[in-house]
């Protein structure tokens, strides 16, 4: 169950879990070009999935991961939301943001819909909720954390212990 501010709210979507296949989703950069994320790539992919950069939640979960993806080897790290790439670009850019590569679901939510993280109830609707998805080289989910409170931190160490 996932909530906001203590609200049970729906996901809309197909269920991701542990060992499944990890879609292949085309999300838009910061230049406007299309990068893939999920699938087989050869490299670990950390996926940290958040409602909106323009929030305190959101903005130090992406910190905490570009401090930690600059020691992680063969490993990918990206920051997905619903955030025109523009403004994730500004972000990145006033945060100091290099190992972290963001991208936008905005064009069509193929990410939220694929992932199951597409909020289809809350004030937050229409967003996507928080989530972290770790990726193996050969395209399977090792972990997965839906964060049961949209509001809270996800637990980075579990995130980050699934590399190994």
């Amino acid at each position: 169950m996932v909530t906001f501010k203590g609200s049970e709210v729906t996901l809309k979507g197909k269920e991701i879990n542990v060992g499944d296949n990890a879609p292949e989703v085309d999300l838009v950069a910061g230049d406007l070009s299309v990068k893939s994320v999920g699938g087989a790539s050869g490299k670990f992919q950390v996926i940290n999935v958040v409602p909106s950069l323009d929030t305190g939640v959101c903005a130090m979960q992406t910190r905490k991961f570009n401090e930690k993806a600059a020691t992680l080897p063969n490993t990918e790290v990206f920051v997905v939301s619903l955030d025109l790439p523009f403004a994730q670009g500004r972000f990145c850019t006033t945060e100091g943001i290099k190992n972290v590569v963001a991208l936008s679901d905005f064009k069509e939510k193929a990410f939220g819909e694929a992932y199951g993280v597409l909020l289809g109830s809350s004030p937050l609707a229409g967003l996507l909720s928080r989530a972290v998805f770790v990726v193996n080289p050969e395209g399977k989910v090792v972990y997965k954390e839906l964060v049961a409170e949209i509001t809270t931190e996800p637990n980075y160490e579990a995130a980050l212990a699934s590399l190994k």
